[in-house]
């Protein structure tokens, strides 16, 4: 191929020299000198062509990795991708971010049964064709062998390691250890006595919760937010206060310091800065220093939920919002995470740390689950410790992306004119808003009924709003059947929208 020596853009010098390089090959590529399907230059061409070095090398790659300009073949290199063909489709919409949505009695009652109705229809609609309503990756996309390879060795190494007796640690060493080296690598400086292993990443949220509120308090979330985030705030007695969030920036800063302001009840904050779920969106660092900041000053617990950090595509890990912390036990921020989605869905092996409210959850984590088992927990820091789990990030990453945009694809096909979303920098879902004549609990019923499962907007609010939005799993592989669900649930919204009125049932061109 070529050996391109452009000059750097004078408009790009205040990047980082990586990002100029990159602007490099971007620009061959738009203007066609580097073809789909040519071969990039090896990590070691770039050194050379360019005098970098080899970290400086690898972040043009996955850099142009993550624009998806180009694609990585197992043991064989970098290679420009094929054009994206996503059909135009509006971006989402920001709301209005300035004030909070307030609670209401009538509207904060009830949101466990309202999810635990929909989600029984479901069970009662018997076996699934499609299931394009959860948000996790399938099986495919875990390394079964390489885990239970692990198992067996662990087993003959310490054959009593499914045993506890009263002196068991609460957290195992092994893994306290493995994942304080892990949060090194996104920038988090943790001393491995402040990690503390949980059963996935609902149970440390609900502790976290716990810890820092009392029945009739009030705890801001974004709006929408994950069902399981207000169904743990309804459980233990408070109030969700609903802020505005922008499907790119995540939560609104401003409508939040009003809060501040006018709730005297509020005590913690819940946000998922990476990849928030069902948004997509993702805080800027300059967002994530000024929460934290903001919580600081007024006496808040920064409840942080990070269950899909490792899932961005980007060159360089983000850093969490705990990165600004105070150290130790004058933290504001209880930083959550899970490896479920990432690892090991059945094990169900999260972590936290809990920063001024440490020892609390502690106490806490003991005195409902006593032990925790140390099975899952070296399983998972014998793996997350090693190159082998990020080469397994590379590849589930890579894969997620390609199915995202076919899943972008097959919305642009199928749905309505007026649909909107904003493809998201990773992850495994798409949140889609829909023409307002359409209604996703009305659809989520005439889909089950085809064997097509969806996640209507209504699950992801107190406050009656998003009933015309949708979110869509992008975690399958993107087979015919799936296809056709895109394709029926494109159907029954034409037909709602025949229904609402003439000239409302439009198709793409």
């Amino acid at each position: 191929m070529p050996r391109s020596t452009a000059p750097l853009s004078p408009s790009s010098s205040e990047l980082p020299l990586y990002r100029q390089l990159a602007q490099v090959y971007e620009q061959a590529i738009a203007g066609g000198s580097l073809r789909p399907g040519m071969q990039m230059p090896s990590v070691r061409e770039l050194r050379q062509r360019h005098q970098v070095s080899l970290s400086t090398a690898l972040q043009v790659l996955r850099w142009l990795e993550a624009q998806g300009a180009v694609e990585v073949r197992e043991r064989v290199g970098y290679f420009v991708s094929a054009p994206r063909t996503l059909a135009a489709v509006p971006a989402a919409r920001e709301p209005d971010m300035q004030r909070p949505l307030q609670p209401d009695p009538q509207l904060f009652a009830g949101i466990n049964e309202r999810i635990s109705v929909i989600l029984e229809k479901a069970r009662l609609a018997g076996p699934l064709v499609v299931d394009l309503g959860s948000a996790m990756p399938d099986p495919s996309l875990f390394d079964g062998t390489a885990l239970n390879k692990l198992a067996v060795r662990l087993l003959k190494e310490q054959p009593d390691v499914l045993v506890y007796g009263p002196s068991a640690p609460r957290t195992h060493p092994e893994f306290q250890q493995a994942m304080a080296h892990h949060a090194l690598r996104f920038g988090l400086n943790l001393a491995p006595a402040e990690v503390s292993a949980t059963h996935g990443n609902s149970e440390a949220v609900n502790l976290a919760l716990d810890a820092v509120a009392q029945p009739g308090d009030v705890v801001a979330v974004e709006s929408p937010t994950f069902f399981g985030i207000l169904q743990a705030i309804e459980a233990q007695g408070l109030r969700a206060l609903e802020i505005p969030s922008s499907p790119h920036t995540g939560i609104s800063l401003e409508a939040l310091e009003l809060a501040v302001r006018n709730e005297p009840r509020l005590k913690a904050v819940v946000v998922v800065p990476h990849l928030q779920m069902p948004l997509g969106s993702v805080m800027p660092d300059a967002h994530k220093e000024r929460l934290v900041q903001l919580c600081a000053a007024h006496g808040l617990a920064l409840i942080e939920d990070d269950i899909y950090r490792e899932f961005m595509d980007t060159p360089q890990p983000a850093r969490p919002a705990k990165a600004w912390d105070q150290p130790g036990d004058k933290g504001c921020v209880i930083y959550c995470v899970s490896l479920s989605k990432s690892f090991a869905p059945g094990l169900r092996q999260g972590w936290m740390s809990g920063g001024r409210w440490h020892a609390r959850l502690q106490m806490l984590k003991f005195s409902r689950t006593r032990n925790m088992q140390s099975w899952s927990q070296l399983l998972a820091a014998r793996s997350v410790d090693s190159p082998a789990y990020e080469r397994h990030m590379r590849r589930m990453r890579a894969q997620l992306q390609v199915q995202r945009e076919q899943a972008a694809q097959a919305v642009a096909r199928y749905f309505p004119v007026g649909s909107r979303f904003s493809l998201p920098r990773g992850g495994l879902s798409l949140w889609v808003e829909l023409p307002p004549a359409i209604s996703t609990m009305a659809l989520y019923d005439e889909a089950l009924a085809r064997g097509v499962r969806i996640a209507p907007g209504p699950m992801f609010s107190n406050t009656g709003r998003y009933e015309n939005f949708i979110r869509l799993s992008c975690g399958l592989p993107f087979t015919s059947a799936v296809e056709q669900a895109y394709q029926t649930l494109g159907a029954l919204m034409h037909e709602q929208l025949r229904a609402a009125g003439p000239g409302l049932a439009l198709v793409r061109a």
